[in-house]
């Protein structure tokens, strides 16, 4: 993977006391994740410790790029408020010159 490729990075939060917004604030001023999309709330349906959980959750849906992977996980971990954070990277193989572009520019 080059360091200029494009990364979507996966996690979801519980939806109460604003961890979301706050995140995802803080990822962008970081200059760790170009922008980060907040949706939900989703239903999480999970096993923690041996029992089912069926909780609502808000994903958020980060943008950054590889090379900035490292810090984004490391500052998430420490941002975050669950002991094992979902913290998935998918590359985002295609996506638009003009996107890819700014998304590269607002990673610093």
């Amino acid at each position: 993977m080059n360091d200029d490729d494009a990364l979507v990075v996966l996690s979801t939060v519980p939806v109460r006391d604003g961890h979301a917004e706050r995140i995802a604030r803080v990822l962008v001023e970081a200059g760790v994740a170009a922008c980060v999309n907040v949706l939900g709330p989703v239903r999480s349906i999970y096993r923690w410790d041996g029992e089912l959980c069926d909780d609502l959750e808000q994903q958020l849906v980060i943008k950054t790029r590889a090379s900035r992977y490292a810090a984004l996980e490391e500052l998430l971990r420490r941002e975050h408020p669950y002991d094992v954070p979902e913290i998935l990277a998918l590359p985002a193989t295609l996506g638009s010159a003009s996107y890819l572009s700014w998304l590269r520019d607002h990673t610093s």
